[in-house]
């Protein structure tokens, strides 16, 4: 495992082929995926340091990032060192992702732009973002070209992430992700779930099967996401479905080693990067100190902070009391004083290694009125709000 403090990342030499296409090219096939309140520039240095190979920002509205918000422009801007700069956009109108990816190019903001047609919360499908809009299909097509002829005068790689649907009943994944591959992406990334599973029961790898055979003669790769929570997961997705590569999100959740043990686990290693909990606690309190240089502000840090620690030591044993105050810490030096009073352990593997974050219960996909009577219609939402994330 790299320490917590080293500012190097790991230089290997995966056995398993790099992700090459569309001017993005991956020295291991390891995506960090964008997640609302998560992966800021302090948690995406933190995973940067475990060896991941591409880090994505939190989803930015192309409207907010249009005016200017301030929170979306500290949502964008990278940490230090950070490349490529990879930037998640969420657009419903093809004018709005054309502003926003100039803005992007024009001021040299990114390196890659990530499109997001897979978010499955109410608030986004129910205007027509996210998830539920590759179901029109001329929107879909709309949109994907705008952000491609845009970021094509930059040299600015796109890509695409979705979800299998809308519901078993509307699955969108394969004509997508073949108009997204034809208008000339450099990858799609499927989240083998539909947007009604939300993060319910197991993902569905065989869709992501599906669409690597589907995308084959496109030449353009497929990466698979949805419970890979270990390296043996990983290098299990790309046995099975043949996928060029992974895109973690809650499984990094408290546990950004995990992109050491991807990445170990792609060299062919047997030995897993597993820390222990005095490792831990100085992986929990370099976060700190890396949140308290992103929002220059200690009282905020720390209550960003606290979200995390549940996730940091699931499995450890830590006594009830103590347990409480870490998710109360209200500043550096009591979180030191907390950490300080942690008896060491051994990774606990078992607890360690299972599902954590969101496991909302499935429900109906709420949408725009007649949203499904015709997919071919080139319909005009305004989907998007002033505010950042999703």
């Amino acid at each position: 495992m790299v320490s917590p403090t080293a500012t190097g990342l790991l230089d290997l030499k995966p056995l398993h082929l790099p992700i090459r296409g569309g001017g993005l090219d991956l020295t291991a096939p390891v995506v960090l995926a964008p997640m609302a309140g998560i992966t800021n520039a302090a948690f995406r240095l933190l995973c940067r340091e475990q060896g991941a190979a591409l880090f994505v920002s939190e989803m930015v509205t192309a409207r907010a990032l249009i005016e200017g918000n301030d929170e979306t422009l500290r949502m964008i801007t990278p940490g230090v060192g950070e490349h490529p700069r990879s930037i998640q956009l969420y657009a419903t109108t093809a004018e709005d992702l054309s502003r926003a990816v100039e803005i992007l190019g024009r001021k040299n903001l990114a390196d890659h732009i990530d499109l997001n047609f897979g978010c499955p919360v109410p608030k986004v499908t129910r205007k027509g973002g996210g998830s539920a809009l590759p179901y029109k299909r001329r929107l879909f097509a709309s949109l994907v070209e705008a952000a491609v002829k845009g970021a094509s005068k930059y040299q600015i790689p796109v890509t695409v992430k979705m979800r299998v649907g809308i519901d078993s009943q509307y699955e969108t994944y394969l004509d997508a992700g073949k108009i997204a591959a034809d208008l000339g992406v450099a990858w799609v990334a499927l989240h083998a779930r539909t947007a009604a599973q939300l993060y319910e029961g197991k993902s569905d790898w065989s869709k992501i099967k599906n669409l690597v055979e589907h995308l084959a003669p496109t030449g353009i790769p497929v990466l698979g996401n949805g419970d890979i929570w270990s390296g043996s997961d990983a290098i299990e997705m790309v046995k099975t479905t043949g996928c060029a590569g992974v895109v973690v999100g809650r499984g990094c959740l408290g546990r950004p080693w995990l992109f050491a043990d991807l990445v170990a686990a792609f060299n062919g290693q047997e030995i897993r990067a597993l820390p222990n909990l005095f490792e831990v606690r100085e992986i929990i309190y370099r976060h700190a100190e890396l949140l308290t240089q992103y929002f220059s502000s200690e009282d905020r840090a720390c209550r960003d902070l606290r979200k995390h620690m549940a996730w940091y030591l699931k499995g450890f044993r830590v006594e009830r009391e103590l347990r409480t105050k870490f998710g109360m810490v209200s500043s550096l030096l009591e979180l030191r004083q907390l950490l300080d009073q942690l008896v060491d352990q051994p990774y606990p593997v078992a607890i360690g290694d299972a599902p954590r974050g969101r496991t909302s219960h499935g429900r109906a996909v709420s949408l725009p009125d007649g949203w499904l009577n015709d997919p071919e219609e080139l319909v005009t939402v305004d989907g998007q709000d002033s505010g950042s994330g999703g």
